[in-house]
């Protein structure tokens, strides 16, 4: 069964990503096309890249990030929610997308972003990057507004309007990850 990682793309005290994510998880998770888990950012503490060899070469010295590895490792793709900061995503999901290279290859990703112009430009910053990491990010994503979609800023409450660009970023991301498996096989196969 093809399994889709929900990341939690915020560790900030008063977050609203993992309202958002939960949301997320839980319109995919009645579907019988793939499993799918949260991955909160939280459960993963890594300290700003601290590497001292590039992720492509996949030489990890620290066990936080054999830890991190192993954990997006076990995945075949990836919805990741990111709030927009400064025009860009949040730095500890773009930490957490640096310390890996060979772990994120050939995997589809999906976005979920928030913010006051939706998180729309923190996406396409994300899809950049994801670019470089050998990635397929598909071209639905769910693009929630703090003025709509949030009461007070702080608590998220999603129109009804929204569910079907959910649905259809999740059929993307589980039709792509699929699609790329024989991609990681081979991959795999020569390491």
């Amino acid at each position: 069964m093809t399994r889709i990682g929900i990341i939690i793309g915020s560790t900030r005290p008063n977050r609203v990503g993992e309202q958002v994510a939960r949301w997320v998880y839980g319109l995919a998770d009645g579907r019988g096309d793939a499993d799918f888990d949260l991955i909160d950012l939280r459960d993963y503490p890594l300290p700003h890249l601290d590497e001292p060899i590039p992720a492509s070469l996949g030489q990890y010295q620290n066990e936080h990030t054999r830890e991190w590895a192993a954990k997006i490792a076990a995945y075949d793709g990836f919805v990741m929610v990111t709030p927009e900061y400064n025009h860009s995503t949040s730095g500890v999901l773009k930490n957490a997308i640096d310390f890996l290279y060979a772990e994120w290859n050939n995997k589809a990703v999906g976005f979920v972003s928030y913010g006051s112009a939706g998180g729309a430009r923190a996406v396409e910053h994300l899809r950049l990057v994801a670019g470089e990491l050998q990635m397929a990010d598909v071209r639905q994503q769910v693009v929630l507004s703090l003025l709509t979609e949030f009461e007070n800023f702080s608590v998220f409450k999603p129109n009804d309007y929204n569910r079907p660009a959910v649905t259809t970023m999740l059929d993307q991301v589980v039709a792509w990850s699929t699609a790329l498996a024989p991609l990681r096989q081979e991959t795999s196969a020569s390491v």
